[in-house]
């Protein structure tokens, strides 16, 4: 969700730090691990309002310094790499810009491959909340990368 690796190591260690110091609130009503993500949710998001506020985009300064490592095997043309390159760069940007309850769930099914059920109880919302989601975000990912080909054709 936050887009840098350093960013997710310390919204980690932030997240354990509320879970420690909130630890006689959680009642066990749901599983300890449902608990402990909807508190790294939350470190997450207050982490993108912060850097929104500063003018920081976490997605595309981890593309920056990420761009080596995406290296395609010898037989790609130079022109194949730089297509990929920038395809995973539309990718990066259009799901960066999605709004934050949208993204949420897109980086939850995408990327940590969590089940509507886990994510309904993670974010404390209901199944049809999730699902509704997750369509609005892929209808508005499929538009903005439908650009994204427009611009290169």
């Amino acid at each position: 969700m936050l887009g840098r690796e350093e960013d997710a190591r310390d919204a980690t260690q932030e997240t354990f730090l509320a879970a420690f110091r909130n630890l006689r609130a959680f009642r066990g009503e749901a599983k300890v691990s449902s608990w402990l993500h909807r508190i790294a949710v939350n470190q997450c998001i207050t982490r993108q309002r912060r850097a929104k506020v500063r003018g920081e985009s976490a997605l595309e300064m981890e593309e920056e310094k990420n761009a080596g490592n995406f290296a395609a095997p010898l037989h790609y043309s130079p022109a194949r790499v730089v297509e990929g390159l920038e395809r995973t760069a539309a990718v990066r940007r259009a799901v960066n810009s999605l709004p934050i309850d949208l993204r949420q769930v897109e980086v939850m099914i995408a990327f940590e491959e969590l089940t509507f059920k886990e994510i309904a109880d993670a974010l404390d919302l209901p199944l049809s909340t999730v699902k509704s989601r997750l369509y609005t975000a892929l209808r508005q990912l499929q538009m903005r990368l439908q650009k994204f080909g427009d611009e290169s054709a």
